[in-house]
């Protein structure tokens, strides 16, 4: 339930159009429901604007498929993060409408049409290589209710790239930023535009990338100012932070 949802019911309560036991039916649930191996958490989009998201990465199938099948009767929009093929076979058995991004690895239900925001968010990556993460965070915006302009293999290699496409990017509300290897064109991005970017560093690179860990670092350490940074390939998080940027 949301907070809409609440007051519609509360409010048919009070005109007599809604028994109380009805009402309490309704309720029962709040704020949370017991699995067994999850508890999820009804009460999210009442707390914080966005219902809860199912991490599928160390659940088993069945877990996976369990947790959609409770949440599915909520009328809730679904999104499941880090969702294998199997996983989504298994979630389609239960609920028809499901969609699957193989890219982004992502399981999206839609039950109720989120309006878009008139601004948009732009999410560039340095190399085509960062995609996957880069489609996570597009997917994510897109799926709160955001416009996405998707801005792709722009990297400091080619900085010529970057520039053809910069009247785009500073267009945006909030720019996200995935690279892997030096995980230099955050900074680049950071001195050219008066928007707030959130830089992803990826595992993409070669041995002393470490997994992405040379990235983190330089984003972190980068000088321009204005730039924040998610955890190494949580597309999802940078998703997520562009959406609640965009629509404040």
């Amino acid at each position: 339930m949301n907070e809409n949802e609440i007051r519609e019911l509360l409010e048919n309560v009070k005109n007599g159009h809604c028994e109380v036991e009805e009402a309490l039916d309704n309720l029962k649930e709040l704020p949370f429901k017991d699995l067994g191996y999850a508890n999820i958490d009804n009460h999210r989009e009442i707390r914080v604007g966005y219902p809860e998201v199912i991490y599928c990465a160390g659940k088993t199938v069945e877990q996976v498929r369990g947790i959609v099948e409770f949440m599915n009767t909520k009328n809730n929009n679904i999104l499941a993060t880090r969702a294998t093929e199997e996983m989504f076979r298994a979630v389609k058995e239960v609920c028809g409408e499901a969609k699957y991004n193989s890219m982004a690895k992502i399981i999206t239900i839609e039950k109720r049409e989120i309006p878009k925001k008139d601004t948009y968010i732009a999410v560039v990556t340095a190399g085509t290589s960062d995609m996957p993460v880069a489609e996570e965070a597009a997917v994510t915006a897109e799926f709160l209710g955001n416009k996405v302009e998707r801005i792709i293999d722009v990297g400091v290699a080619g900085i010529h790239r970057l520039f053809n496409k910069l009247e785009i990017i500073r267009g945006a509300k909030v720019i996200i930023v995935a690279a892997g290897m030096e995980g230099a064109l955050a900074s680049v991005v950071g001195g050219l535009v008066d928007k707030p970017i959130i830089a992803v560093p990826t595992s993409v690179g070669y041995g002393a990338s470490f997994n992405g860990l040379a990235a983190l670092l330089s984003m972190l350490n980068s000088c321009a100012s204005g730039v924040s940074v998610v955890n190494i390939d949580n597309g999802f998080g940078a998703g997520y932070l562009a959406s609640v940027i965009n629509k404040l």
